[in-house]
């Protein structure tokens, strides 16, 4: 149970330092005892506020006060880590769930050995990031600027995924400690159903092993979900994802 917990705890500090890195770039990221918060205008993400502790009425009363400012709207994450179901007290102030997510992790042990179709690349350049951000919203839906993947890229490793010279996929690979996380996993629609993510997958995690990780970590959506349990990834907690009703 201790171990579980502490993976927890590293897959979510994983996923906050994404955003924190983000918005630390373009000097608008924030941080007190009680919450975080970060954004970037001319993108949808990371674009979140964040809570440091648990719940109370006067912590929502602080986060309602930090949307009201923010110059773009803001998701607002939430992991019942406190088993308190303090998330109720999000949803009595106007906060109503936007989407959900699955954390999860694996114990990184032996590479798979099958030959792939795919293989990736780092992103390195312009043209790479804004071929990057185009996959991504094409599979997503939403928007990650280019800028951003040139302005951290020292620290947050960008890939995409190729089929004989054709990019058909995105990920996100980012390191805290000894967890790798896993993010931004994304095949458009047109190139679905030919195998693609879970060998993209596969060479992440095998990129990983080779890297010396021992765990890696990410967020799942329910469609997605199955796609991991396959590759060997446990379920240990649920994200739900708020918006403010009037922001």
């Amino acid at each position: 149970m201790k171990q579980e917990i502490n993976l927890i705890h590293a897959n979510i500090d994983n996923l906050t330092s994404l955003w924190k890195i983000a918005a630390t770039t373009y000097q608008s990221y924030y941080s007190n005892s009680k919450l975080s918060y970060g954004w970037v205008k001319t993108s949808d993400w990371p674009n979140r506020l964040w809570f440091n502790q648990d719940i109370t009425p006067e912590i929502i009363t602080s986060a309602k006060e930090k949307l009201a400012s923010s110059p773009v709207p803001l998701t607002v994450p939430y992991w019942d880590i406190y088993k308190s179901k303090s998330n109720q007290i999000l949803e009595k102030n106007g906060f109503k769930t936007s989407f959900e997510q699955i954390g999860m992790s694996l114990k990184l042990k032996k590479p798979f050995d099958k030959q792939y179709d795919l293989n990736i690349q780092q992103v390195s350049n312009r043209n790479e990031a804004t071929q990057w951000s185009e996959i991504f919203e094409q599979s997503f839906g939403y928007r990650i600027h280019p800028d951003i993947l040139l302005k951290t890229k020292s620290s947050i490793f960008y890939y995409l995924a190729y089929n004989q010279g054709q990019a058909v996929g995105t990920a996100v690979l980012h390191k805290t400690n000894d967890i790798i996380g896993v993010h931004s996993v994304g095949i458009p629609p047109q190139m679905r159903r030919k195998g693609f993510a879970a060998q993209l997958m596969k060479l992440l995690i095998n990129h990983a092993i080779k890297n010396g990780n021992s765990y890696m970590t990410l967020q799942a959506s329910d469609m997605g979900k199955n796609l991991y349990l396959k590759l060997g990834f446990e379920e240990q907690f649920i994200i739900k994802n708020y918006v403010l009703q009037d922001q």
